[in-house]
């Protein structure tokens, strides 16, 4: 893979985190459980360490990293949580689950790439993250507890 495609690649999962940031705020507004809050800053702020990251990475291959802003995308999914969210906490979860799934996606198809193995450590260990995301929001889902 050629340094222009590995920049954009990598400039697109920062664009995907920085869309996460922004629709975890959403939900977070919306969750009155305190340990579920506290675990969703959690997975915000994995997000936010993902950005700073994967932009340093793309600073040392020369290239220009996406300005740490949400796009249409992005837009579209924190207006999609935010409107889900104004339904309960059950709905705002439902959307992160999708959210989360999209970004799993992304990144195991990153970690299926010819990166060098130095941001395959980075990606490796950001997938690791979502892969946990999403496991925590599914189990929480799926688990008979207090009404959400």
């Amino acid at each position: 893979m050629e340094k222009t495609e590995m920049i954009d690649k990598l400039n697109d999962l920062i664009q995907l985190d920085v869309d996460a940031v922004e629709a975890y705020q959403q939900v977070i507004k919306h969750i009155s459980y305190a340990d579920i809050e506290k675990r969703m800053c959690g997975f915000q702020e994995d997000h936010r360490a993902h950005i700073t990251n994967l932009t340093a990475i793309v600073q040392q291959m020369g290239g220009r990293p996406v300005k740490p802003t949400p796009d249409l995308k992005g837009v579209l999914i924190e207006g999609f949580t935010a409107l889900m969210s104004l339904t309960g906490a059950k709905q705002a979860l439902e959307a992160m689950k999708s959210n989360e799934k999209l970004t799993n996606r992304k990144y195991q198809e990153a970690v299926a790439q010819a990166f060098p193995e130095e941001v395959m450590e980075v990606l490796r260990t950001n997938l690791s993250q979502e892969q946990r995301h999403l496991s925590y929001i599914e189990e929480i889902l799926s688990t008979p507890r207090r009404v959400l």
